[in-house]
């Protein structure tokens, strides 16, 4: 494949999600541990073979290598420089949307914050069904369309509203108006909600939601969940105003009403129905 280096709006110190973005890859490794500790919860995390799709930073992927052989594969080559090679550790430059493995087969694949990103979803859930073994899972983190908090701030743009439109809209109305530079990105987020995930998903893959446990590891002072402004403020509020031990109570992992419309991003752990 030709590689080709090319500055990113995430490491362009001029651009208004900057410092967001910076404080993302600042925690690459902790979400990776974070990933691990969910996986554990359904699978010894131990001599499997991962993919990890959209890897970004590669901390997760660093993390698991430990124990497992890792494929981290992303499309931009600056990102995958960044990232440090491990005995167990390949790194494939590729878009996610291609995945370039028709004749293998993974134990696990790895889709953080990425599904979002990706214009043809349907054609991903099918590939990733054929290169999973049959007992495969997926690790899936996506932020949530409905919840009232993403809608107040948008978790790319930090901006209202913002996260209730589809990705041409917000080419229409927001890029080509104030972000003419990111205009072209064909990776523009559109979010998704849960009754859309459970519609895209369901017929291949039995899902499990994980929201109790990241409440309580975002109250435990886990700092690889969130990294927006806004969020970070908010659980700043929520100590000081002393709701968190209510907030931990009310948090499940059900299809209902808490996480369709409060749940900031969804943690999910995917297995491949046969």
């Amino acid at each position: 494949m030709e590689v080709i280096l090319k500055e990113l709006p995430a490491f362009d110190p001029a651009h208004p999600n900057y410092e967001r973005w910076k404080r993302g890859r600042e925690i690459a490794e902790e979400r990776g541990r974070f990933v691990e500790l969910i996986l554990s919860e359904e699978i010894k995390c131990e001599g499997l073979k991962i993919l990890d799709l959209g890897s970004g930073e590669g901390g997760t992927s660093k993390i698991l290598s430990q124990k497992n052989i890792v494929v981290s594969l992303d499309k931009q080559s600056v990102r995958l420089s960044r990232q440090q090679p491990f005995e167990k550790f390949l790194k494939v430059k590729a878009d996610a949307v291609e995945i370039p493995f028709k004749n293998y087969s993974f134990d696990l694949v790895i889709l953080q914050d990425v599904i979002e990103h990706l214009q043809i979803q349907s054609a991903l859930i099918d590939e990733l069904y054929s290169i999973l073994k049959p007992d495969g899972k997926i690790y899936l983190s996506t932020p949530n369309k409905l919840s009232i908090f993403n809608i107040i701030s948008d978790p790319h743009f930090g901006l209202p509203f913002v996260s209730l439109l589809n990705r041409k809209k917000i080419k229409k109305y927001f890029l080509k108006q104030f972000r003419k530079k990111d205009f072209y990105r064909d990776d523009v987020a559109e979010l998704l909600s849960l009754k859309m995930f459970l519609k895209l998903f369901h017929d291949k893959f039995e899902i499990k939601i994980y929201t109790k446990t990241s409440v309580n590891e975002i109250f435990k002072g886990n700092k690889g969940l969130v990294w927006s402004n806004f969020h970070l403020k908010l659980i700043k509020v929520v100590r000081l105003l002393g709701l968190n031990k209510l907030i931990i109570k009310i948090a499940n992992d059900k299809t209902g009403f808490v996480n369709k419309y409060f749940t900031p991003t969804f943690y999910l752990v995917l297995s491949k129905r046969i």
